[in-house]
């Protein structure tokens, strides 16, 4: 007996899996995936639908898992790429973390995977940078996050292509990516802004650890987690073994001390002592011999070279904030004198401990060639980074040789 097809109400015969509703007069195509479970799709029209059908089977060949890339948000795959992270040490995942929650959560998390294309990723990060007015460096850090993410989508066959790729590539070629750059202190500003705090009183206790930071070129945690025992006096060398971290940390975000491994392997390394630093550590060890030293204990850590009147760590915003009201405190001096003396104040920029690292490489560059030797003192990981630093020293000191070679080279 031959099969009877079945048809819509308009007599268009329907295929397996099809169907339509009286209710509504809405159309249906029902199929199994591979674990077995029965899914729907629904169109309001019989081509609809078959357009639906092609797609999911297009999504079947390659592989694809159509249902879940539909279910699923760009949260629940950030969420499933973090969970596999084993390797990412504490401080690093919380500002994952952090970044993620407060920035991309509750707004381009919340997409479902299969709805996201190319141009909206783009369109997300140029919002994050006009509209939001978040800086390049964030912008970068959540494309480090959400790239990825899509790429696990890929490796777990959700999704065919991962929607942002070339993205950042693109953006930064355009005008909206004016990513700021950090500044070293020129030689008289440096001069002058030592001179200045270690003669105020208001900020001659700042003295001791400013020139630690300019003198070592050591991030500000490496520097506030500095023990006694790190430092040999004899040798005049400076052991850095790990680092203050006062970031977030759990699902709350809430920011507690830590002390912490080095985040690269580069970062545990030897650093010489200058004169200068030498001075500045029995300085303060002079000043903590009145105050008293640091009782505070912190992972199993005491007996830290720099600490507050009350015995305590140093947070690392209240040492940049020091520096930005020693900042002020000097421009507001020099612009007086400026001004009594009749002539254009030499005022400081606005900068942070990280400068003053940077204003340490930059004179090391402008002093010393071997390029490996610095990599390994500033702990580089990346060599590139040092390469950088070392391209915008040489550049000022090539104009200095070039002045110095004034009516010597051609001579009349």
């Amino acid at each position: 007996m031959a099969k009877i097809s079945r048809k819509d109400t308009k007599g268009y015969v329907l295929h397996t899996g099809e169907s339509q509703r009286k209710a509504d007069g809405r159309y249906c195509y029902s199929y199994t995936d591979r674990q077995g479970d029965r899914h729907y799709i629904y169109a309001s029209t019989l081509v609809e639908l078959r357009k639906k059908e092609k797609e999911l089977d297009k999504s079947r060949m390659d592989g694809l898992d159509p249902f879940a890339a539909e279910k699923m948000t760009v949260n629940d795959m950030f969420d499933r790429y973090m969970s596999q992270k084993f390797d990412l040490k504490p401080t690093t995942k919380s500002n994952y973390l952090y970044t993620y929650d407060h920035i991309v959560r509750d707004g381009f998390g919340k997409r479902r995977l299969s709805s996201i294309k190319y141009t909206d990723v783009k369109k997300y990060y140029n919002e994050l940078l006009t509209e939001r007015g978040l800086s390049p460096a964030t912008v970068d850090n959540i494309h480090t996050l959400l790239h990825p993410a899509f790429q696990l989508a890929i490796r777990e066959e959700i999704l065919r292509m991962n929607p942002s790729d070339g993205v950042m590539a693109e953006i930064k070629k355009s005008k909206i990516w004016v990513k700021n750059k950090r500044h070293a202190l020129t030689i008289p500003q440096q001069k002058a802004f030592m001179n200045f705090i270690e003669e105020n009183p208001e900020f001659s206790g700042w003295y001791p650890i400013v020139t630690v930071l300019l003198g070592t070129g050591m991030r500000i945690g490496e520097c506030l987690g500095l023990r006694w025992d790190d430092l040999d006096f004899d040798k005049r060398l400076i052991s850095v073994t790990h680092t203050l971290s006062d970031r977030p940390i759990g699902k709350e975000h809430k920011c507690e001390r830590h002390i912490m491994e080095p985040k690269t392997e580069a970062g545990t390394r030897i650093i010489p002592m200058l004169d200068e630093v030498m001075d500045a550590f029995l300085q303060e060890y002079q000043i903590q011999k009145c105050l008293g030293f640091c009782t505070e204990e912190i992972d199993g850590y005491s007996g830290f070279v720099f600490s507050t009147a009350q015995g305590k760590l140093y947070q690392a915003s209240a040492v940049n904030q020091a520096l930005h009201r020693m900042q002020k405190a000097y421009n507001d001096m020099e612009g007086k004198r400026a001004k009594a003396e009749k002539r254009e104040p030499e005022l400081i920029p606005s900068f942070s401990a990280h400068n003053l690292r940077h204003t340490f490489c930059t004179r090391f560059c402008e002093n010393e060639t071997n390029i490996k030797v610095i990599q390994e003192v500033m702990g580089h990981k990346d060599v590139q980074t040092t390469l950088d630093i070392y391209a915008e020293s040489t550049t000022e000191k090539k104009q200095e040789v070039i002045n110095s070679l004034q009516g010597k080279i051609i001579i009349k």
